[in-house]
This record gives C-alpha cells, structure tokens and sequence, in this order.
C-alpha cells in the first residue's frame, strides 16, 4: 500500500471518529505528529499510531502513569483470555480436556484477582 493510500485511510478513520463524538484537540502525538483526538470516554488517541496518548503535567509521576497503564493493559489481556477459555469450554466434551480448560481458568482468575488487587494498593 502506498504511504498516499495510508495517509488517506489515516484521514477516514479520524473522520469516522469525530462523527461519532470525538473531538479534535489542539495536541499532537509525540511519535507520529498526528493530531490528536479527545474520545467520548476523554481519552486522548492517535489514530494514525492507533494507541491511546497519556499527556504527564509537569510535576506529575510518569512512572506512575507507566505502571496503571501497564497493568490496564494486562488486565484487558486476561479478559480476553478467559474469554476464548470459556468460548472453549463451551464447545468441548472430552473430560479430560475439561479438567485441563478448568486448570487455566483458575489461574487466569488468580491472576487476575492479583492483578485488581494491586491496582488498588
């Protein structure tokens, strides 16, 4: 595809965004220079990068920042996994199977246990 063809879906697909309620912000991202946009939920994303853009203020932790986004990140990862899990389990009959279907969800919900517990702290 060429860079002309990119650029151009790169425009469509911020105008889709800013149909559906987004708005354009006065920000740039930092890796691309591509105008940021402010979601209905008030996140910043680049759409070109396709990746959600934290702006840190002066004075704030960044680590800080790092590590919610982190273990947000993680979080959204185990959800999905327990979900093709249970997509599997629906679907299978062999017992043995089962057992070992239910073996990886427990430890997909103790980490995920872990995970939300130290989101808190």
């Amino acid at each position: 595809m060429s860079r002309k063809q990119t650029e151009d879906q790169d425009v469509r697909r911020m105008a889709d965004l800013l149909r559906q309620g987004s708005t354009l912000t006065d920000l740039a991202c930092p890796a691309c220079h591509s105008p940021l946009l402010k979601l209905k939920n008030s996140d910043l994303w680049c759409e070109k990068c396709q990746k959600k853009v934290v702006v840190v203020k002066e004075g704030e932790d960044a680590s800080k920042l790092q590590n919610a986004a982190a273990l947000n990140s993680l979080e959204n990862t185990l959800l999905a996994k327990i979900q093709e899990i249970q997509t599997k389990m629906q679907n299978e009959t062999n017992v043995d199977e089962l057992l070992k279907i239910n073996t990886t969800l427990s430890a997909l919900l103790d980490s995920l246990e872990k995970l939300r517990k130290a989101k808190k702290t």
